[in-house]
């Protein structure tokens, strides 16, 4: 009988015999659930030969013991490298039948069903698509770059749970324009937790209405606020599924729809001066008229004392614009109802048919206005992430799947933790 071969391994300052090639290879692959069998050099790597230490096989899909039915042909998984050589597993699966999913490939402890790499290679790959671009990515292990996304899909799968659903009660929802087109995604974020937990396309009524229907009844009635933008789709949503949730419209959203009415007060008075010596007492003014009062240069102190003098009209169009700024800076919600009150009530008189239907839109959400400054609670957690978004979409020049976009959203912003395969410590 032929003796195993043994290997020395240093002990103090002698060298001494004791560690068999079976051990070795096995502290090398480092999984659980498995038998070393023996191993070969080749062009490719190392190849390693193992097999499931369970005698009985089990359904590649639900894991259920099943009788065999077959052999499937030799296959081979990608694992992790040592140095520049890289491991690769041998087995024949068997297949078994199962009584639910019929005949399938038995489960094996080192990868997924289905799936040409061990648990730990995909561990590593999305571990570093939460920090890399998929070209290095492909660089630095040597997989096609479509290989990439696959796993990351099927990471992202297996990691999501219902339970991310579980203990919501402050969410931020939010659309975002992931490619030309008029091609929206909408996010439903935690606040508690600042992370994605739902994501889906299109930013309609009808997109938040699934959300309601996958959190359940039960799970909506512990909602208890709502940030948002004054999207009329998404209040409506809102207002059908979750009637008792507190909408927040942060000052953020409301500012911007005041500078946007401002802007558009002195665009017309351009067009209405255009060749008059008033006309162009306007010209560089837009920056002067849209920044705060205390982030204005001289130059631009100058100009708006300029316009109250020369323009009438737009200098009024920017007292509404600073006036709806201070309302939102009150601390007593009562003081905020009554100053929203009376900025309406102006506003609606002033003649400027911008902020006349601006006005109009601050009365249908005066109450989630109101609620931004009780609560102090804005949709900046949710913008945040949306610029993190932003920067992963221009990290990878466009997405042409939305699938694959939405599986790096919930694997970059969805709060999953990887740990990279890390040398263990004697």
């Amino acid at each position: 009988m032929q003796s195993v071969p043994r290997l020395h391994v240093l002990a103090g300052r002698r060298w001494v015999a004791g560690l068999s090639v079976q051990e070795v290879l096995g502290r090398l692959v480092s999984i659980q659930g498995l038998s070393v069998r023996g191993a070969k050099l080749e062009p490719r790597g190392l190849v390693v030969q193992v097999r499931p230490r369970q005698r009985k096989p089990r359904c590649g899909v639900c894991g259920r013991p099943s009788p065999g039915y077959d052999t499937n042909p030799e296959r081979l998984w990608r694992h992790l490298a040592v140095g520049q050589t890289i491991l690769w597993l041998h087995y024949t699966p068997r297949r078994v039948r199962c009584r639910e999913h019929g005949v399938r490939v038995e489960r094996v402890p080192w990868a997924a069903h289905d799936s040409s790499f061990t648990h730990a290679f995909e561990e590593l790959v999305a571990w570093q698509a939460q920090r890399l671009d998929k070209s290095s990515i492909c660089r630095l292990l040597g997989i096609n770059w479509r290989t990439v996304g696959t796993i990351i899909q099927r990471v992202v799968e297996e990691r999501l749970s219902n339970s991310r659903l579980e203990g919501l009660q402050i969410i931020g929802v939010d659309e975002l324009a992931w490619s030309a087109g008029h091609k929206y995604v909408s996010l439903v974020v935690d606040h508690l937790r600042s992370r994605v937990v739902w994501v889906a396309e299109g930013k309609s009524e009808q997109t938040l209405d699934s959300f309601f229907d996958e959190l359940g009844g039960e799970r909506t009635k512990e909602l208890t606020h709502a940030t948002m933008d004054l999207s009329a789709a998404f209040s409506k949503a809102v207002n059908k599924r979750a009637p008792h949730v507190r909408k927040t419209f942060d000052r953020f959203h409301v500012q911007k729809l005041a500078n946007e009415a401002l802007d558009t007060v002195r665009r017309q008075e351009m067009r209405r001066l255009a060749g008059s010596q008033e006309g162009q007492a306007l010209k560089q003014s837009r920056w002067a008229l849209l920044k705060n009062p205390w982030n204005l240069t001289v130059r631009q102190e100058e100009k708006l004392s300029e316009l109250k003098k020369s323009n009438q009209t737009l200098y009024r169009a920017y007292l509404l614009k600073e006036s709806l700024a201070r309302g939102m800076d009150y601390v007593q919600p009562k003081r905020a109802a009554e100053h929203l009150d009376k900025w309406c009530q102006w506003a609606s008189h002033s003649k400027l048919e911008p902020f006349v239907r601006l006005a109009k839109t601050i009365k249908r959400h005066k109450d989630g206005i109101v609620a931004y400054v009780e609560t102090g609670l804005s949709n900046g957690v949710v913008e945040g992430i949306n610029n993190k978004i932003r920067a992963i979409i221009r990290r990878a020049y466009g997405f042409r799947s939305l699938k694959a976009l939405m599986a790096m959203i919930l694997l970059c912003c969805g709060g999953m933790e990887f740990t990279p395969p890390l040398p263990v410590a004697a």
